[in-house]
């Protein structure tokens, strides 16, 4: 198999655009990128693409051009990102293609995200009575982890803290000012343990990333950035997942288990070798956890971690060096690239005021969605 090489990167602001739809978020991020990698849209070859609220990714060709390329939509919960990139990579990898489109946007109305029952195989009731509350889950899956593994409030309060600090030095994030613990801490709860800024919203926004054979991205003269994998994977038996009706015991692996197990087998690497990484934070417990279901820690280190201040910038293993979903929000389709078009950023060093120091050479990502699936991509450079 050949060697991927991100040779690309473009992204439209997080947040709230008025006036603009998330398809011209997208449209916005794939000229940024094709300036980026020094290419016109008809060297393009191919493009995978995924968006949850804002319409098919192949309707981007209204605005760029109609060059008769396939596009292949891609839908995967909050791991549409990483699967289109997945799609990507294996398209360049195969050799079919040399040069090809990863995508993703979303414009999502305000307040909580509405999922349907039905649309997971589950009954009605189980929405009526509270259960497919996103938010709900997920207090309920962190309680449980703190209790089993000694974890404290103030540790997730450290994660929201961090994010926000981050935030505020990078300009693609939404959120951009800086709360002390104290006030994270004591703001009005949303689900126990977890309160306002220890949520993620869902937002708008646009990456995307130009990928190319090794021989291509030589031939253009752009510093090769290797993606080493990029590794999908649904969860397992006794995997305890969102809208998972039950759990059971003893428990199962997770899909993020799986995908990062495989993702670092592929790249024949471990996680002591990683330098920065993105992982999941739909909230601050979510970091917390996928901290150790990725293999950096065990389980319960994070809470001397966080007091340790291993994660920030400039510790152990930078975590959302760019304020992760905390600060940037989540559109869907387009969330697991931003964490890719962040980790791109690291490894030029173009990171500014939230530039990783030691001229880090390996990045690691990992986006997780309903009703479990996780996605994990390696580079380096």
């Amino acid at each position: 198999m050949s060697d991927v090489c991100i040779v690309g990167i473009g992204i439209h602001p997080f947040g709230r655009t008025e006036g603009r739809s998330g398809r011209d978020q997208g449209v916005f991020a794939v000229r940024q990128a094709l300036a980026d990698a020094g290419v016109g849209w008809d060297k393009v070859q191919f493009g995978y693409g995924g968006s949850s609220s804002a319409g098919n990714a192949d309707l981007i060709v209204n605005e760029l051009g109609l060059t008769g390329i396939p596009i292949i939509n891609v839908s995967n919960g909050c791991a549409t990102g990483g699967s289109a990139l997945g799609s990507a990579y294996s398209a360049i990898a195969s050799g079919e293609f040399d040069l090809g489109l990863a995508v993703g946007f979303d414009k999502h109305p305000r307040g909580a995200f509405n999922a349907k029952p039905a649309e997971y195989g589950l009954p009605e009731w189980y929405g009526e009575t509270g259960l497919m509350l996103t938010t709900q889950f997920f207090a309920t899956k962190i309680q449980r982890y703190m209790a089993l593994y000694g974890i404290s409030r103030r540790t997730l309060g450290l994660v929201a803290e961090k994010a926000l600090y981050n935030g505020t030095r990078c300009d693609h994030a939404w959120r951009r000012s800086e709360l002390d613990l104290d006030t994270i801490l004591a703001a009005p709860m949303v689900n126990d343990p977890l309160n306002k800024y220890m949520f993620c919203s869902p937002a708008e926004g646009g990456v995307a990333l130009i990928l190319a054979t090794e021989k291509k991205a030589r031939e253009l003269g752009k510093p090769a950035i290797r993606l080493k994998a990029s590794v999908m994977r649904t969860r397992p038996p006794g995997s305890f997942e969102v809208f998972a009706p039950s759990i059971r015991l003893p428990r199962g692996e997770s899909p993020t288990h799986l995908a990062s197990r495989a993702a670092f087998e592929r790249a024949g690497i471990g996680p002591a070798d990683i330098a920065v990484a993105q992982l999941q934070d739909t909230e601050s417990g979510a970091e917390i956890m996928h901290m150790a279901e990725n293999g950096f820690c065990a389980d319960g280190d994070q809470e001397a971690w966080l007091a340790e201040g291993r994660t920030r910038v400039g510790g152990q293993l930078p975590v959302n060096t760019d304020g992760g979903c905390l600060a940037c929000g989540e559109p869907i389709g387009a969330s697991g690239l931003r964490q890719v078009f962040e980790n791109v950023v690291q490894l030029r060093g173009t990171g500014g005021a939230r530039q990783v120091p030691g001229q880090p050479k390996t990045a690691y990502t990992h986006v997780y969605g309903a009703p479990g699936v996780s996605a994990v991509t390696i580079m380096e450079r």
